[in-house]
């Protein structure tokens, strides 16, 4: 009984996306980040379906059939937050930085801070690191 308490137990997984440059400012980023209807242009189209948004919100099911929600969760000094949402297999939290280069450019990256078993973070941490590096370079791409 205690092995299997110990095989469950939870840890922190922390992933942190590669950092990219965006052409535009850290406000029109935010602007388009803080609609939540906006974040299935950032996803790839062949690993996901079923996308359903409203401005605060947003959930889609991803290869393997897992859902995953996102619900808006504020934002502030150039951070944009983002929570996981009931439909979430496990509790998680996304952290959207963006620091100015210049005033036409803007650096930025995901951040990922989760709370999984051993076992799910060995078969989630390499998908999800995939995911969140082509989440930022279709941002990339959405203000070039």
């Amino acid at each position: 009984m205690e092995n299997e308490s110990r095989k469950l137990a939870k840890i922190i997984m922390i992933l942190t996306g590669e950092k990219i440059i965006v052409n535009s400012n850290v406000q029109n980023i935010e602007s388009f980040l803080i609609d939540s209807n906006n974040i299935e242009k950032l996803l790839p189209t062949d690993k996901v379906s079923n996308f359903e948004s409203d401005q605060s919100a947003c959930s889609f099911k991803v290869q393997g059939g897992i859902t995953i929600s996102l619900v808006q969760d504020g934002k502030e000094n150039g951070k944009i937050y983002l929570k996981s949402g009931e439909k979430s297999p496990f509790p998680f939290k996304l952290t959207i930085h963006l620091s100015p280069i210049e005033e036409e450019k803007t650096e930025g990256y995901i951040e990922f801070d989760g709370e999984v078993n051993a076992f799910l973070k060995m078969m989630v941490e390499k998908p999800l690191l995939n995911l969140f590096n082509y989440m930022a370079n279709k941002l990339s791409q959405q203000f070039s």
